[in-house]
């Protein structure tokens, strides 16, 4: 008995090893590469305080104060999405962007009163004009459209603006508001975008990039002019640079004489 059934266990070993070997055979070679790829980083909040210290600027305040402005008009246009939309993404799309408006506001709020920026209460007139268009809506279509596109291109218009802010200030409640704000934003945009209606040809471009200056040296005015006239002097006229010329010319011509008259 005993013999009979070490017999069986080397057989039943290998049924699993071939089995393991061809399991892995088959396997899709992209579940491997998916397995090997790294994680998408998420941003840590290691250094960043919010004591309120450093100095505040003009752009640190306009940038609270749009964070807010963003809220004020995004949460209600959010809370119409899951009224207003025959879409189930929708509606679940504006849920989820005015929930985390809410959020993002009470962190605005509490930068806002440790600065001492004066927050706005109502949308501005742009904003307003949006709210109106998704409320006018004459159909859960055009509604969807709206609402999708109008969100779209103002997240888009704000990202950049964020960034700078987060690059430059040097506050650092500002600083840290700016990082929260980056990751709300871009969640907002690809929540957006998997609705699969956003249109893209409507959005606005990026501006041309600034022509570079040619050459090691930079260019000014002075050397523009300069490299304009004929003379390659700027501010000199070319009549009086001739006069010039032929005066120090007859000039030469006499010394020369002189010399020779000596000799």
């Amino acid at each position: 008995m005993i013999a009979a059934r070490s017999a069986r266990r080397p057989s039943r070993w290998l049924v699993g090893v071939l089995a393991t070997a061809l399991a892995f055979l088959l396997a899709p070679a992209g579940t491997a590469r998916a397995a090997d790829s790294p994680p998408v980083p998420i941003p840590p909040n290691t250094g960043l305080t919010d004591r309120g210290t450093g100095v505040v600027a003009m752009s640190d305040r306009d940038f609270v104060v749009k964070v807010r402005l963003a809220g004020l008009w995004e949460i209600p246009a959010g809370n119409m999405a899951a009224e207003k939309s025959d879409d189930p993404r929708i509606q679940e799309i504006g849920r989820t962007i005015a929930g985390q408006h809410v959020v993002l506001d009470k962190l605005d709020i509490a930068v806002a009163k440790k600065l001492g920026v004066e927050l706005p209460n109502l949308p501005n007139t742009q904003q307003a004009g949006w709210l109106n268009e998704m409320r006018n809506a004459s159909s859960p279509q055009q509604f969807n459209q709206i609402y999708v596109d109008r969100l779209r291109a103002a997240h888009g218009k704000i990202f950049p603006a964020i960034a700078t802010i987060r690059a430059s200030t040097r506050n650092d409640s500002v600083r840290k508001l700016a990082q929260q704000a980056n990751q709300f934003v871009m969640t907002h945009m690809t929540l957006l975008e998997s609705s699969g209606i956003v249109d893209y040809g409507s959005l606005p471009t990026a501006p041309p990039p600034a022509a570079a200056n040619k050459g090691p040296v930079p260019v000014d005015n002075a050397m523009v002019a300069a490299a304009s006239s004929s003379s390659g002097v700027p501010g000199v006229n070319t009549s009086v640079i001739l006069l010039v010329l032929a005066v120090a010319l007859v000039a030469g011509v006499v010394t020369t004489m002189r010399i020779f008259r000596t000799r």
